[in-house]
Parts: structure tokens; C-alpha cells; sequence
């Protein structure tokens, strides 16, 4: 019984908390992958950093960044010339659209890379993360709304009770 009531208050916070298995970046790797596009020789040494670098935005955990990488990203998008450059960085605007909160774009975009690819597994992992996301955000809004609903019929109800 014990074990099963662990089990229980698990699933809660992890549905609360949510759990997801993407990696986050810190500011010093940020730091680090800004000085390697300082520093860097040739076009090519400086766009491998930047993609670098844009991979670390989108896994931070600073709003600011995930936005800067987002952007970073759509600029870049246009000058892919390879099929799996191309496919990379919309699995990178993916995750940052999903650390922003736009689980529908996060999804869209995946679904481009699953045309692609549709064996990846990292795509197909992350688009069940946003998957089960947009599936809690849903259900948290009709237990919002069903509480609210409640209230103001128990306030009703209290009100009709006073007048008689």
C-alpha cells in the first residue's frame, strides 16, 4: 500500500513538476560559446559556434536567451543549405519554443523534422514532451474552469439561500 501511495505522490509532482528529460545550459557555456565565435578563424569555424551557440540559448534557463536563440535560429534558417543543418535547427527552434511556453509551434516545427526524418528519436521524444504538455496544460484549464464554475454557482446558491 505504501508503495503504491509513493507511486502516487510521484505522478503528481512530476505532472506538476514537469519532468522533462531536455538538458539546460548555463551562462558560463553561453560565455564560452560567444567567445568561440570572437575567436573564430574561418566561416566555417564561426558558423559551427554559432550553432553551438544557439544550441546552448535554447537550453537556458533565462527567458531573455531562449528568445535570443529563437531568433538566432530563424535568422539562420533561410542560409541552410544542408538537409540536416536545416533539420537541426528546426529541432533547436523546437526546443526553444517549447521552453517558451509555444507548445503548438514547438509541435509544428517537429513535425517538419519528422517529414524529414521520421525515425529520429529525439524529435519524436520531444514532440511526446510537448505532446504531453499541451495534454496537462488542457486538463489544468478545465480543472481551473471547473473550480470557477463551482464557485460561482456555490455563490448562487448561498445568495438564493439568504433570501428565503
Amino acid at each position: 500500500m505504501e508503495a503504491k501511495m509513493a507511486k502516487f505522490i510521484e505522478s503528481v509532482g512530476s505532472f506538476f513538476g514537469g519532468g522533462d528529460q531536455i538538458p539546460w545550459c548555463d551562462r558560463d557555456i553561453i560565455a564560452g560559446c560567444e567567445r568561440e565565435i570572437a575567436e573564430a578563424g574561418s566561416e566555417e569555424q564561426k558558423s559551427e559556434s554559432i550553432m553551438r551557440l544557439s544550441w546552448a540559448l535554447v537550453h537556458s534557463r533565462q527567458k531573455e536567451d531562449v528568445q535570443r536563440g529563437i531568433a538566432m535560429l530563424e535568422a539562420s534558417l533561410a542560409n541552410s543549405s544542408a538537409t540536416l543543418q536545416h533539420r537541426e535547427k528546426l529541432y533547436l527552434l523546437a526546443v526553444g519554443h517549447y521552453r517558451s511556453g509555444a507548445y503548438s509551434r514547438s509541435r509544428q516545427l517537429l513535425e517538419q523534422c519528422l517529414e524529414m526524418a521520421p525515425d529520429w528519436r529525439q524529435a519524436l521524444v520531444l514532440k511526446k514532451t510537448v505532446e504531453d504538455q499541451i495534454a496537462k496544460d488542457g486538463v489544468i484549464g478545465i480543472g481551473i474552469t471547473a473550480t470557477a464554475v463551482g464557485l460561482i454557482a456555490g455563490g448562487i446558491a448561498a445568495a438564493l439561500a439568504r433570501k428565503k
